[in-house]
């Protein structure tokens, strides 16, 4: 709630959340400090949005709008600064995120057809970016419109680890990818695990689990696809970015605290 003196006037600010319940209005939450957050002064999540009328939270569908290309990296103590170029560019504004391969990422600077974000020491320790070089390509996504369809499924952009390819079969027209990733007992049992025709984010694509095991899955790429993300670079020993289904870990998290 914000308070208007000058104007007379109180103005509500609310945030939608997903749960296994459905949408829910919640207040806003720093994830620091599991309290809630002062939405004048304080910014607690680069995911989070706040202005006059509203605050929103950003999330994704896992349909890649296309691939941007890495211009440059700069290094600034545990932080790295990526320079893009990507078609949308002109349409992006500071501030705004932009999921990178799976990883929500915010705008911080525009020029000459680029556009900067910058990734904190636990994003490139928990994922791929850090192996990033110039002339890469990296799935992007914008946050969704929430009038819109969800053609994929809830994606964060808060990706959970990574994973390494071991396996790539041609199916004939698609292709048959095969992962692996670290997993024990606290892991699964906090919902970090796939299940059969369940959904999984790969790089920031949502994509259909097959086959799944305690430490791996398949997912089917069709030949669109494969053509129009960073999947095309994908062979045995490349690293991805996975994010698990937020359904799942909700309902993990339900069974913890029963």
């Amino acid at each position: 709630i914000l308070i208007n003196k000058s104007e007379n006037r109180v103005q509500f600010s609310f945030q939608w959340r997903a749960t296994p319940f459905g949408a829910v209005m919640t207040m806003p939450v720093d994830y620091k400090g599991g309290e809630p957050s002062n939405l004048i002064t304080k910014e607690f999540s680069s995911h989070h949005r706040y202005g006059p009328f509203f605050s929103t939270y950003n999330m994704f569908s896992g349909i890649i709008e296309e691939f941007a290309t890495v211009v440059g990296i700069n290094k600034d103590r545990n932080n790295i600064d990526f320079t893009l170029s990507c078609s949308f560019v002109d349409e992006l504004k500071i501030d705004q995120s932009v999921a990178h391969n799976g990883v929500c990422l915010t705008v911080v600077a525009i020029s000459n057809g680029t556009y900067t974000v910058t990734a904190m020491k636990e994003t490139l320790e928990r994922s791929n970016l850090g192996l990033l070089n110039v002339g890469d390509k990296v799935n992007v996504e914008r946050s969704m419109i929430m009038n819109g369809r969800l053609d994929g499924h809830i994606v964060q952009g808060h990706v959970d680890q990574t994973a390494t390819c071991t396996k790539v079969e041609d199916a004939n027209g698609s292709t048959y990818f095969t992962f692996e990733y670290a997993t024990n007992t606290e892991m699964a049992q906090r919902g970090y695990f796939t299940v059969d025709k369940g959904s999984v984010t790969v790089n920031g694509v949502s994509l259909t689990v097959c086959s799944p095991t305690a430490n791996s899955f398949q997912v089917a790429i069709i030949p669109y696809t494969f053509e129009h993300t960073n999947f095309c670079d994908i062979k045995v020993g490349s690293v991805v970015n996975i994010e698990f289904d937020i359904l799942g870990k909700y309902i993990a998290r339900l069974q913890e605290l029963k």
